[in-house]
């Protein structure tokens, strides 16, 4: 394969039950080596691809999950406490003297460099020297959102705009690095939200990330940006839904595209002349 070809990057969205985790089950089926950094529970639904369809999981198929730290009750006693004891202002001006062990971005960051398959224990260098035979897929962008916001806040009760800022510059230094910087495939997994349209009035389908600022940014950042969702007894994608902002280089604009990668790996091959 030209490995000097820079990969698809997808962004795939969609309320939780839409099929996003399960249609990853395909990228494989490409012969891709897929790698799954699970920052949620979706490890469960995407082996369920391969038991619903009486197939063994492939062996290039590799994941790592990488889990929030944990809070005990006492430390939500305590946070709780200290909500109902001081005012507003006092709760703003908090820090966590916690915040360190809110390490989940410095874990993905370190995954990255080094990605340990969990499934075999085997490393697989920096996602950055992946070439276009590998794809890197994260589930799902919500993780992302929290771990950022933690690295910066802690578990304090009040998160200000400072802190929010620092969080989004996290997050879309992030996304930039593995979309402009790394020529391996790369699919982000996202939950949507409506907001309201402040232009032509309405609501809008837009990713759930750190506010409403960050959410038009991220999506131009991919080649594919695709709305999942459940139409009566299946799964569709849709690229042509006026309410949301989606686009496609690698797929037919339709709201009745079966979700299945093999579909834009396909167009992204006969685009290349490979």
């Amino acid at each position: 394969m030209n490995n000097k070809l820079q990969g698809f990057n997808v962004l795939l969205m969609g309320a939780a039950g839409s099929g996003k985790t399960y249609s990853i089950g395909t990228l494989c089926d490409t012969g891709l080596e897929v790698f799954y950094l699970a920052l949620e529970n979706g490890l469960e639904s995407l082996l369920g691809y391969y038991r619903d369809n009486g197939k063994e999981v492939p062996p290039n198929l590799h994941w790592a999950r990488i889990k929030p730290p944990a809070t005990s009750f006492m430390d939500m006693a305590e946070v709780a406490g200290k909500i109902n004891s001081l005012s507003f202002e006092a709760l703003c001006k908090m820090t966590d003297p916690k915040r360190n062990k809110y390490s989940t971005m410095i874990d993905i960051f370190k995954l990255l460099n080094n990605f340990k398959d969990d499934r075999t224990g085997q490393e697989f260098g920096d996602v950055s020297t992946w070439g276009n035979d590998k794809v890197l897929v994260i589930d799902a962008l919500t993780g992302i959102n929290e771990a950022a916001l933690n690295l910066v806040a802690g578990g304090k009760p009040v998160k200000n705009m400072t802190d929010w800022g620092i969080a989004q510059s996290q997050i879309i230094n992030l996304i930039t690095k593995l979309c402009d910087d790394c020529p391996c495939h790369f699919v982000l997994l996202s939950h949507i939200e409506r907001e309201t349209d402040q232009v032509l009035g309405g609501s809008k389908i837009m990713i759930a990330t750190l506010g409403k600022a960050l959410a038009p940014k991220i999506p131009v950042k991919f080649s594919d940006v695709i709305l999942a969702s459940r139409n009566g007894n299946k799964w569709v994608w849709d690229t042509a839904n006026p309410t949301a902002d989606t686009k496609t280089r690698n797929l037919t604009i339709s709201n009745n595209i079966a979700p299945d990668f093999r579909l834009i790996y396909d167009k992204w091959k006969s685009r290349g002349n490979i």
